[in-house]
């Protein structure tokens, strides 16, 4: 009993301060979504920040395979004040059923985009959750770039048919062709559009995400570079994305604080490796120093040359990714700009192009939730970037369940009470054991309690007599303990679970919960916690110690204030998971108690 308690109460303290602890690492910037969404946004391109601006000594593919002397030979720069061809200064407009994005006709990237079937909030239903931005505090956004080894200071500016495109009724697929010519030779880029949402699915829900096919999120990127003289043409495609150190605008959690905002990329030996911005910070700090010890003329970025692969941006609910060539090598660098923009790219081997020839490259860019299943399809790993941590064995089942849930059910929050009910049915032993164990403890606490006034001041004394009544009546402290701590990791996944998947941000589950993944805004799920906690408590034996039992009674009250900022979908589960514990509790309790009253035969 002594040694049961202690080991209760230190396990909760341990749960919570790791919890603590991944929230202070994970958690530790303020969103400001006021200064990203409403920020005048320019239509002026040259005011647009975008590759133009990156640091010319960065964009130094490093030589692969066979194409390492032509690599050595033909430096790649980007210089800061590109040269331009056209006058075009206006962004080209698209818009599907499901994206709404700009593109800078310099160098033809997408600087805004905007996912229509996301919300910015809930009391702003018709204002899309803007992912890609190129103005005001958050500045993200989505390059490419043909790089020519012999004229690699030119950003062209592409011409467009129309200065607007949007995808017609019935339109399954939206092609939208920039065109750009130099000294003979056609630079064609294209981006492919795709129809998303299924307008039957649509027109029965509210909630409208689930009715979105997960593919119209993969943007197609086709370079045609046709070479129309009479001598070889070289280069290299490049990807990047590019964002500042802004908050986070997706985090919207009860605790206003981020989930990881940073870079991800992906190798053969480690599918998936993540760089935080401090980290990126670090490596230009070494590779500064390092060109400036040697006298270098570049920058000596560490970089890792992998076969197809991904690069990502990460933030809470929404990645977005660039996908290359699955059977090409891939130079894969994060820098930092002379701008402080913070950069993940890659980069293509040297490809030529002969005289009267063509070659092409395709990309994909995928700009959009964190969907599971659709990111596992588009490239290995990628589905790693919803991190469930240390415990994602655990969580991914956990997910793949309450998905199975939610199918039947329709509805996130009461897939969670299903979820908690198949969890505890499946601990159901374990917890037997424990609160059969606390049972005996409760029955046993009389005789204890004398022990301890007979042998209070002989603590040595008092400890064999403990031990005696222990053997006596079959008791031991720690078979209280050990099922509630193998039964943590997955509360701890659960917490991960539920707070990484975008299907729960804006998710009601009924009456006054329209959004599990904020907290309870009137804080009646809180409150019922901390009662069933407190009730739970009344079903266990007394702490001997009175400033313990003290404690223990502050304890309901300490874990109310904590889960008043946790996501209600979390609270929803500790609630019911406490509601079917005391229920457990209980019967177990009254059939020992019942038990010990009946007289011997």
């Amino acid at each position: 009993m002594d040694i049961q308690r202690p080991i209760l109460l230190v396990a909760l303290a341990v749960v919570a301060y790791l919890i603590l602890l991944q929230w202070n690492d994970d958690y530790h910037k303020v969103p400001n979504e006021e200064g990203t969404q409403t920020a005048q946004v320019t239509q002026n391109v040259q005011n647009s920040t975008d590759m133009n601006n990156i640091n010319s000594d960065i964009h130094q593919p490093a030589p692969t395979g066979e194409n390492a002397n032509a690599t050595e030979n033909h430096q790649v720069t980007v210089p800061n004040q590109p040269v331009t061809t056209s006058t075009n200064n206006q962004f080209i407009e698209v818009e599907t059923d499901v994206l709404k994005l700009k593109i800078n006709p310099k160098g033809g990237d997408v600087v805004e985009l905007d996912l229509k079937a996301y919300p910015k909030a809930l009391n702003t239903p018709n204002t899309p959750f803007r992912l890609f931005s190129n103005a005001g505090e958050v500045l993200y956004t989505a390059g490419s770039r043909v790089f020519s080894t012999s004229n690699s200071n030119v950003v062209p500016v592409y011409q467009t048919e129309q200065q607007s495109y949007k995808l017609a009724d019935g339109q399954k697929e939206l092609k939208v062709n920039l065109t750009y010519t130099k000294d003979g030779i056609n630079y064609v880029k294209t981006y492919t559009f795709l129809r998303g949402m299924d307008e039957a699915c649509a027109s029965k829900k509210k909630n409208r995400v689930g009715c979105v096919d997960p593919a119209a999120y993969r943007i197609g990127v086709n370079y045609q570079i046709t070479n129309n003289t009479d001598k070889a043409w070289q280069g290299y495609f490049l990807a990047s994305l590019t964002r500042n150190n802004a908050g986070d605008p997706s985090s919207t959690t009860a605790t206003s604080m981020t989930t990881f905002l940073g870079m991800a990329y992906w190798t053969p030996d480690k599918p998936y490796t993540r760089i935080a911005i401090k980290d990126v910070d670090s490596i230009m700090r070494v590779a500064t120093q390092k060109k400036a010890e040697e006298n270098l003329n570049y920058l000596p970025l560490p970089s890792a040359t992998v076969q197809g692969g991904w690069i990502a941006w990460l933030q809470h609910y929404f990645v977005t990714a660039w996908v290359g060539d699955k059977n090409e090598n891939h130079v894969v660098k994060t820098y930092k700009d002379q701008q402080g923009n913070y950069i993940v790219s890659f980069t293509t081997p040297l490809v030529t192009a002969p005289a009267g020839g063509q070659i092409s490259e395709d990309f994909t860019l995928y700009a959009g939730p964190k969907l599971q299943d659709s990111l596992k399809e588009l490239s290995p790993g990628l589905d790693l970037t919803i991190d469930y941590g240390i415990l994602s064995m655990i969580g991914k089942p956990i997910f793949w369940l309450l998905q199975v849930i939610h199918s039947i059910v329709g509805n996130w929050g009461w897939s969670i009470i299903v979820l908690t009910i198949i969890i505890k049915l499946i601990f159901f032993p374990l917890s037997a054991t424990s609160y059969k164990s606390m049972a005996r403890m409760r029955a046993a606490s009389p005789k204890m309690q004398s022990i301890r006034e007979r042998y209070g001041d002989d603590r040595q004394k008092m400890s064999e007599q403990m031990m005696k009544l222990y053997k006596e009546e079959k008791l031991n402290p720690l078979s209280g303990c050990l099922p509630i701590v193998i039964q943590m990791p997955v509360f701890i996944a659960l917490y991960w679970v539920l707070l990484e998947s975008v299907e729960i941000r804006q998710a009601p589950w009924l009456g006054w919960i329209h959004d599990l993944s904020t907290s309870d805004p009137y804080l009646i799920l809180p409150i019922i916690m901390g009662a069933t906690m407190f009730f739970q408590q009344r079903l266990n034996p007394a702490p001997p110690d009175p400033i313990q039992a003290k404690v223990f009674k502050m304890m309901p009250i300490i874990f109310t204030f904590f889960f008043i900022w946790f996501p209600a979908g979390l609270v929803l589960y500790w609630v019911v998971n406490n509601i079917l514990s005391i229920a457990q509790q209980w019967v177990i309790t009254r059939q020992i108690e019942n038990l010990k009253k009946k007289p011997a035969n």
